[in-house]
């Protein structure tokens, strides 16, 4: 049986509330005895030899003993369960929110991670939720630009990292669904935008898992439909750069509080085979959301680039340039020749910005100006 301390259950205390402690026992075959409004409530758990268990849940907050009582509660129900403090969260959680767990299956030595690799994590599963919540608001959106006040409350109020599971390295996302809402007038149930951004996020998972693994050109009509986005594309991307990774292992747990999502699976597993086909989904997103299109770009020269194309007689240059596209940070390679490229040699050395002017595509991996290109010589003077 769990032999965790009382005081070990003051983290989740804080972060746990009695009405979910109560929504949780209702929908998991607890029987409420008595109810004293706003003071307490006694639940039993049936069993084939008599009660499991029963348990005093106290509701008055501004009670001097309430924390500590609302920690014997918590601890009463782990050892009936079996379970520790972090488990027990987790599963109260998930009675009003859905969670989305992320594991890096890879060789850890001494169970961590690089610092690196976690912070990098972080900031790819922000922007995979990003993703999800702006297809689900809008399937047809661009991803450019402003998202819906809808999409950003999301981002902002109702997702959480929660913690981390023990024996593995794994992510938890929670994604709070808030109080059921009436149906509508039809009476069929309304479902809260939280889980509609996860249903989005699985299906979006699995089409992208398929996708990699078997192309089908017909997805792009439907992108918005399959969860499908460049930028969900993207993150797993960015999820899976690390050499030592050999697998990605993602899974949801759907809250009890609502009906199951309709997805085909609860558990996307994108191993190497699945990894070498990202790339070639992405591309195929990027061009279908960003078609090439004119633009001009003020950018700083990061790399010059020489290669010998037929003889030591015969070259071809270009360079990359470091610039933003829509308010996003990119490196677009531009091939550039003669005065072009000795033009962004001096810019280089002298560290100041450039100007050209081309079709900007993105294709074999990377952003590219291709086209008639132009350099403006006039904006800055390199040797000024």
């Amino acid at each position: 049986m769990n032999g965790a301390s009382l005081d070990s259950y003051r983290d989740i205390a804080s972060v746990l509330s009695p009405p979910a402690v109560s929504q949780y026992l209702a929908t998991h075959d607890w029987q409420l005895e008595t109810r004293h409004e706003d003071v307490k409530e006694i639940w039993r758990l049936p069993g084939e030899n008599g009660p499991r268990g029963r348990i005093m849940l106290p509701l008055a907050t501004d009670y001097v003993d309430f924390p500590q009582r609302f920690r014997e509660t918590l601890r009463a129900l782990a050892l009936i369960y079996d379970w520790d403090p972090e488990q027990l969260a987790e599963r109260i959680a998930a009675t009003r929110a859905d969670l989305f767990f992320v594991r890096l299956d890879q060789e850890m030595t001494d169970g961590t991670i690089p610092f690196r690799q976690a912070e990098t994590t972080l900031d790819a599963l922000f922007r995979m939720m990003r993703a999800a919540a702006t297809t689900a608001d809008d399937p047809t959106h661009s991803h450019r630009g402003r998202r819906s006040t809808l999409v950003t409350e999301f981002l902002e109020d109702d997702i959480r990292l929660g913690h981390t599971k023990r024996g593995s390295f794994v992510f938890t996302v929670v994604t709070r669904l808030g109080d059921p809402l009436p149906p509508h007038e039809d009476g069929t149930p309304a479902v809260p935008f939280p889980r509609k951004v996860m249903t989005t996020l699985a299906t979006g998972l699995t089409s992208t898992r398929q996708l990699a693994l078997e192309w089908n050109e017909e997805a792009l009509d439907h992108a918005g439909q399959l969860g499908l986005s460049a930028s969900l594309v993207e993150s797993l991307v960015e999820l899976t750069q690390p050499d030592a990774l050999r697998a990605l292992d993602l899974s949801f747990d759907w809250a009890a509080g609502e009906p199951r999502p309709p997805v085909s699976t609860s558990r996307i597993v994108v191993d190497r085979d699945a990894m070498a086909g990202l790339p070639r989904v992405r591309e195929r997103l990027v061009r279908r959301e960003e078609p090439p299109r004119r633009e001009t770009l003020v950018g700083v020269v990061r790399t010059l680039n020489r290669e010998e194309v037929v003889d030591e007689h015969q070259e071809m240059t270009s360079i990359v340039l470091s610039t933003h596209v829509n308010g996003r940070s990119r490196k677009v390679h531009v091939p550039l020749a003669g005065e072009d490229y000795e033009w962004a040699i001096r810019a280089h050395q002298s560290k100041r910005p450039i100007v050209v002017t081309g079709d900007l595509v993105f294709e074999r991996g990377a952003w590219r100006l291709t086209g008639d290109i132009l350099v403006d010589r006039s904006y800055p003077n390199p040797e000024s």
